[in-house]
């Protein structure tokens, strides 16, 4: 089907903006010429791609399908043209990077500085998501390269281009609260305390669920949260036995300890993986330089 590029453009602004007049404003045309093109294309596809009504605009079915093939498609050119300048002006585009916040303050902080002071200006751009979020970054072609926890469900494991580092989950509470210090713990008795995690959207909560239920127990958290700081903040305070990955700890967790487990929680690790199905930018290249490997 010979569909002119410009239609498809004008979509991928309208599904990502949910707004005529938002796209109409990123693509320097006037709003009428916006709603000509999607009523243009949903005639030559024979499919209405959205609902539209005063207050808002949504995609159809069709139109979430059409984005999902088109949105990718978009980064990549986008990114195929970034390069290209690049590689015009001899020097180092943009890096993007896709972590969790977590991630990022506790491991990439130092890369980002040395890669920094060796490529002053060369733009970061770092874009914050749970482990598992990230991957769909990378498979969009948001990022150039994402650092993740492993094993990750959702992640191709052909991306991974190297480990960085292991590390161990680990319980934690404060012996003001919590007297367990001197004695080791089952899982089945850490049921009977508040358990403080991070929510269902991560990989350690994945983890953790997935442990319990290899030894035939079903993990109630009292507390789900999406910040590891705010989960050890909490425990600080009594609020719970929080699980988090031990690289979280520094001196500022002197209040809590780490309670021993009568059951085994195995080693995780951190892993940089990259879209093997795209060309990497020279900043990538350079980035993973930087990066340890174990």
């Amino acid at each position: 089907m010979d569909i002119n590029y410009e239609l498809y453009k004008v979509f991928y602004y309208v599904a990502t903006s949910l707004s005529f007049s938002d796209a109409s404003k990123q693509l320097f045309i006037s709003q009428s010429a916006v709603s000509q093109s999607i009523k243009t294309l949903e005639r030559k596809l024979e499919q209405t791609l959205f609902i539209r009504s005063t207050k808002k605009v949504q995609l159809t079915p069709a139109g979430k399908l059409l984005l999902k093939h088109i949105e990718p498609a978009m980064n990549l050119i986008q990114r195929g043209e970034n390069q290209l300048l690049e590689s015009g002006s001899l020097g180092l585009g943009q890096l993007h990077i896709g972590a969790s916040d977590t991630i990022c303050r506790y491991f990439l902080v130092p890369y980002l500085k040395a890669f920094h002071q060796k490529f002053p200006n060369v733009p970061i751009k770092v874009s914050n998501a749970t482990s598992l979020s990230c991957v769909e970054l990378l498979e969009h072609g948001k990022v150039d390269l994402i650092v993740t926890n492993f094993p990750n469900a959702r992640l191709n494991h052909a991306y991974v281009q190297k480990t960085v580092c292991e590390f161990h989950d680990v319980f934690i509470a404060n012996p003001a609260y919590f007297n367990l210090k001197q004695q080791e713990i089952s899982f089945q008795e850490l049921k009977n305390y508040p358990i403080l995690m991070l929510d269902r959207k991560s990989t350690t909560s994945d983890f953790l669920h997935n442990i319990f239920l290899q030894h035939q127990l079903e993990l109630i958290p009292e507390i789900e949260l999406s910040s590891n700081d705010l989960l050890i903040d909490l425990a600080k305070i009594g609020l719970g036995i929080a699980f988090i990955p031990d690289y979280c700890l520094t001196t500022e967790s002197k209040d809590l300890y780490i309670l021993r487990t009568k059951e085994n929680i195995p080693a995780r690790r951190m892993a940089v993986s990259v879209n093997t199905n795209l060309p990497l930018s020279a900043s990538t290249e350079e980035f993973l330089k930087l990066l340890p490997e174990v």
